[in-house]
C-alpha cells in the first residue's frame, strides 16, 4: 500500500474497520512518510448512549456522550492538512463517511493575515467569532483566542501551539508562532491562515436564505 501511495503522489484516504487498527496504521505510515501530513480521523466520541424508550418498564433513557478532545484536534488537523497540502495520507475509521458540512464553505471561512497588511482589529475578532472561536482571556485553550491592547492571541483548534498578531494601528505588524503555556516565541511568519474551530460552519449568505425561509413557513 505504502508503495502505491508513492507512485501515485496524491491525497489518500486509507480507511479501517475500527480505531486501534487505523491507530496502528496511521502509525505505520508516519514511519514510511516521515516528510508527508499522515493524519489520523475518527469519531470523536469516548462514549455515546443514543436516546431510548423501553415501553416494558416505561423507562426513557437521555442521550449521552462524552467527547475526546485530542481526537477532535486530530480531525480538523486532518481537514485543515487538506486544504493546506497535497502530500496528505489520512488514515480513517468508517466515521469518515458521514457529511461534515461543505468543503467549500470551510475553505471560505477563514481567517488570511498577511504582514504589513492593513487590517482593523475589531475586523479580525469578528472574523475569528464567526468561524466559531470564543474569547477568553483568562483561560487560553484550544478555539479560543485573547487579546490584549493591539496584541491578538490565537489558539487554533487543530495545532498543539499558537499564533501570536501584532498590530500597529491597524496594520499588521509581526505574526509569530509561540508557546500556548509560556508565551514564548518559536518563530516569525510572515502569514498566517486561521481554519474554523468546528467542522459545521456556513456563510452568512446561507444562514440569511435559511432564516427567510423559516420566517415564511
Amino acid at each position: 500500500m505504502a508503495n502505491v501511495i508513492q507512485k501515485i503522489q496524491l491525497p489518500t484516504l486509507v480507511v479501517s474497520h475500527n480505531k486501534t487498527l487505523a491507530a496502528q496504521l496511521c502509525s505505520e505510515f508516519r514511519k514510511f512518510f516521515p516528510y508527508n501530513a499522515v493524519e489520523y480521523f475518527v469519531s470523536y466520541y469516548d462514549y455515546y448512549q443514543p436516546e431510548a424508550y423501553i415501553a416494558r418498564t416505561d423507562t426513557y433513557i437521555e442521550k449521552d456522550s462524552s467527547i475526546n478532545e485530542e481526537i477532535d484536534r486530530l480531525r480538523l488537523s486532518a481537514t485543515s492538512s487538506l486544504l493546506e497540502r497535497k502530500d496528505v495520507i489520512i488514515v480513517a475509521s468508517v466515521s469518515c463517511i458521514y457529511g461534515l458540512g461543505s468543503p467549500k464553505d470551510y475553505k471560505e471561512l477563514v481567517l488570511k493575515v498577511n504582514i504589513n497588511e492593513i487590517f482593523e482589529r475589531d475586523k479580525i475578532l469578528e472574523r475569528l467569532i464567526n468561524i466559531h472561536y470564543e474569547r477568553n482571556d483568562i483561560d487560553f485553550h484550544r478555539g479560543c483566542f485573547r487579546v490584549r491592547g493591539d496584541v491578538i492571541e490565537i489558539f487554533p483548534s487543530y495545532l498543539e501551539y499558537a499564533f501570536r498578531i501584532e498590530l500597529w494601528g491597524d496594520e499588521i505588524e509581526a505574526i509569530s508562532q509561540i508557546d500556548p503555556l509560556t508565551g514564548k516565541v518559536i518563530e516569525r511568519r510572515d502569514k498566517l491562515i486561521v481554519y474554523p474551530a468546528k467542522h459545521f460552519v456556513t456563510t452568512r449568505d446561507k444562514l440569511k436564505s435559511a432564516l427567510l425561509s423559516i420566517e415564511e413557513e
